[in-house]
């Protein structure tokens, strides 16, 4: 993505932003305790007007130390949120999921818009590579890593029981954050080889993982269940959910690129539509959103002259909504839940710290990786959120017997790797300088955009 811009405020500026930030703490909470009965639409008009000054905020303070917006806006959302000032009760916090929406909408269009054919083409070997290496000998390790600390939940369980909850415990160690990683590129506006790389395998890994995930229940479900029969109906789901995605993804992108290009006026009502509207029905045909929104983002950049305006149109709507996206999402965090769990959280995430630090190694050395991939390519592989938990919630379901304890450490573990990986990632990115380009006009968008 392009570059980043300079921030330019004075130690008054940064000492003005952290008394307002802690005056609307003081606020939000005082009105809280005067009105506890606040609720209905005022509410949540409250809570998004709250997280939207309070993350701004807290992004600029945590900027001065190199932290990246996104998690200001997280920590923002994790201080208001139920589990400490209570700022943002729990129905208020579940009601601003409908922004989630919108948000991972446009973090997919502007990652998928990002990544041009040609530099998949340059690293297409360093991505395959990388991608089997993370993904089964991540797996692999991930799984005896659980088996040999054997979690509480699982410890009456015969060794091939806790081998197969293992292996569904070694799915959600390999997943990331396609938000987080698209969300500090959105910020940062990152350009180079560990930029490239990052899209790259975040589309990837969002179809790599839909396939273990189905692989590993079907092979789990008769080590965990003795006596049940092995099944692959869920293969079935499978196909239809990404050759799905992937037709419904082109389909829409290539409508995007005809509208930029005949009518190009009202992107913002067009990209609200696509957020909301077009949400749903993804859901209701049972495909993937993430993935649909980063098929039409690429088909607009690669199958027409239209990359660049609709980028513009992406950061010109993205800005105020990824604030409310991950400000919301620090709000779920669950506080009391990671101060039970951390030993084993703790012991869970650095281990995947470590195996995904080894295997970005490994995969560099052998896919002969430029330096920046080489050294940092597994910054962006750290971070995981919504997939991770989403798997989490498909286990609990499948396996009612023990999905609970699985449940509660996964949060536990996400919540550890959401606050940490993108700071790890933003970190990178500077240190590799890909921060540092200029950003282009929207005037230069245009007139690279013609038609």
């Amino acid at each position: 993505m392009s570059g980043a811009k300079k921030h330019g405020k004075t130690g008054l500026g940064h000492a003005m932003d952290a008394f307002s930030l802690g005056m609307v703490f003081l606020i939000g909470y005082g009105a809280t305790r005067i009105i506890p009965s606040f609720g209905g639409g005022a509410a949540i008009l409250g809570a998004l007007g709250f997280l939207l000054l309070a993350g701004t905020l807290m992004s600029e303070l945590v900027e001065v130390v190199g932290i990246p917006h996104l998690t200001g806006y997280l920590l923002a959302g994790i201080i208001a949120g139920p589990y400490v000032m209570h700022i943002i009760d729990h129905q208020s916090a579940d009601r601003l999921e409908a922004v989630n929406s919108l948000a991972i909408a446009l973090i997919a269009l502007a990652g998928g818009a990002e990544l041009r054919l040609s530099s998949l083409k340059d690293g297409l070997k360093g991505l395959v590579v990388a991608t089997i290496i993370q993904t089964f000998v991540g797996l692999a390790l991930s799984t005896a890593v659980f088996v040999f600390a054997k979690p509480a939940f699982v410890r009456d369980m015969p060794a091939m029981g806790i081998l197969g909850v293992g292996l569904l415990w070694g799915v959600v160690s390999i997943t990331r954050s396609p938000s987080a990683a698209l969300g500090i590129l959105s910020q940062t506006r990152a350009s180079g080889p560990l930029a490239r790389f990052t899209l790259s395998f975040v589309m990837a890994s969002d179809v790599v993982v839909v396939v273990v995930l189905a692989t590993v229940l079907t092979i789990a479900r008769p080590m965990v269940e003795p006596g049940v029969a092995l099944s692959f109906a869920a293969f079935g789901n499978l196909g239809h959910e990404i050759l799905g995605s992937v037709a419904m993804g082109t389909t829409l992108g290539l409508l995007l690129a005809a509208y930029l290009k005949v009518i190009g006026k009202q992107l913002l009502v067009v990209l609200i539509a696509l957020g909301f509207g077009a949400t749903e029905v993804l859901h209701y045909l049972s495909l993937e959103p993430l993935l649909t929104f980063l098929v039409a983002g690429f088909v607009v950049q690669n199958l027409s002259k239209q990359g660049e305006k609709f980028l513009h149109a992406i950061e010109e709507t993205g800005g105020i909504v990824y604030v409310i996206f991950f400000a919301g999402a620090g709000a779920h965090l669950n506080v009391p839940l990671l101060r039970e769990f951390w030993p084993i959280a703790v012991l869970f995430t650095g281990t995947r710290a470590l195996i995904t630090f080894m295997n970005g190694k490994v995969a560099s050395r052998i896919a002969k990786d430029g330096p920046a991939v080489r050294t940092w390519g597994w910054s962006p592989l750290i971070s995981q959120a919504g997939v991770a938990l989403g798997i989490a919630s498909t286990i609990v379901r499948q396996f009612p017997s023990f999905g609970a304890g699985f449940r509660d450490i996964a949060l536990a573990c996400v919540a550890i790797n959401e606050l940490v990986g993108p700071v790890l990632f933003k970190f990178a990115l500077d240190r590799t300088k890909e921060t540092q380009a200029p950003s282009p006009s929207l005037s230069d968008a245009e007139e690279a955009s013609p038609g």
